[in-house]
């Protein structure tokens, strides 16, 4: 049962003052993520994409693909809930998802800087997921 809710994975991403909660959340979430059995190449395969999607963001121009590409992340994701054994994959696009609608209802001004955010935030929770002895 999380400890955390879907305002404050919201304001993580939204606020930008809020990097306590953020790390926070991230401890968390990787401890928990842990004890489920996620493994390193379940979280890795999608921070995969989020770096990817974040490499075309980059690029001067190409903002509407990496939103389309961050927005078509969401049926791969629930994929991978479907086809993945045990609760890790689960738990974490649980947590994710409220992150990315986030970052997608923003205004075309704020959603990099959501976006940016939200990859804060997934790098932090595989740091933890990792530091607590995830695989």
């Amino acid at each position: 049962m999380p400890n955390y809710s879907k305002s404050d994975l919201e304001k993580i991403i939204t606020d930008g003052g809020s990097a306590e909660l953020m790390v926070s959340i991230a401890d968390n979430l990787g401890r928990e993520l842990k004890e489920v059995g996620l493994t390193t190449s379940q979280i890795r395969s999608l921070f995969g994409e989020v770096r990817q999607i974040q490499a075309i963001w980059s690029i001067k121009g190409q903002e509407n693909r990496a939103m389309r590409r961050f927005i078509l992340l969401k049926p791969k994701m629930a994929y991978r809930v479907r086809r993945e054994r045990g609760q890790g994959v689960r738990t974490l696009v649980e947590a994710l998802l409220p992150a990315m609608d986030a970052v997608i209802t923003g205004t075309p001004e704020k959603q990099k800087e959501r976006f940016d955010r939200f990859v804060e935030f997934f790098e932090a929770i595989l740091a933890y997921h990792k530091s607590y002895g995830g695989f």
